[in-house]
């Protein structure tokens, strides 16, 4: 209390060139604690509960990544990856929305309108699933035979290999798996099926139906 504390003055001085010129100075200034002060003020209070009353005006149609290996944090991991969440995104090979999904990938799933495709999360999102659903029936053989085994360094797991299906497309998968890593898919950016194997292994992958010739439900849209 009582100490004397330095404050900044500065001046704004226009020279003749028309360049502002600013310069500074220091003067001794009295700083009042005591009008500061919260002395004998009420602080003890209480705010009433009123979460459960309030509803959600809209909802978020863009998802954050977060942690956890159940079925939405594989797929919301996934996403991440593809796209950073963006359900508008079109990279440059032509690739649509949050998964980055080809044309002939949707057509096979139904979609064929990729305007309302890219203007509708909750159709990516079933897409996603249905494509999943659809890999996971191809695949099946395969993930009884190689889950648990080790190539090229990396676990199989199911969740690995619907990620690498996303990716390369089931049968490039096959062919990795039964060729024992010797078949190597990479993408056009050299994302391979090893990488996707290891970077989403370990997930619970069980909520994905195993459906052949599985296709989006509009009806449940």
């Amino acid at each position: 209390m009582g100490k004397r504390k330095k404050l900044a003055k500065f001046s704004i001085l226009p020279l003749a060139t028309g360049t502002i010129f600013y310069s500074f100075s220091t003067k001794e200034a009295s700083l009042n604690y005591e009008a500061y002060s919260t002395n004998e003020l009420s602080l003890d209070y209480t705010v009433e509960d009123v979460r459960d009353e309030i509803t959600a005006p809209f909802q978020i149609s863009k998802t954050t990544p977060f942690t956890g290996k159940s079925y939405i944090g594989f797929k919301e991991a996934l996403g991440f990856k593809e796209s950073r969440g963006d359900y508008k995104t079109i990279n440059e090979y032509g690739y649509l929305g949050k998964y980055q999904f080809g044309k002939g990938t949707l057509k096979l799933v139904g979609i064929y309108d990729t305007y309302g495709f890219l203007d509708s999360p909750s159709l990516q999102e079933a897409a996603f699933y249905a494509n999943a659903s659809r890999n996971k029936w191809i695949l099946q053989r395969d993930i009884k035979r190689f889950v648990g085994k080790t190539i090229n360094g990396v676990e199989v797991t199911e969740s690995g290999i619907l990620a690498a299906a996303h990716l390369a497309g089931p049968g490039s998968v096959k062919k990795y798996l039964r060729s024992w890593g010797a078949q190597a898919f990479s993408d056009a950016f050299g994302t391979s099926v090893r990488n996707y194997m290891r970077r989403f292994g370990g997930y619970d992958v069980s909520y994905v139906q195993t459906v052949k010739n599985a296709r989006v439900d509009f009806d449940r849209i």
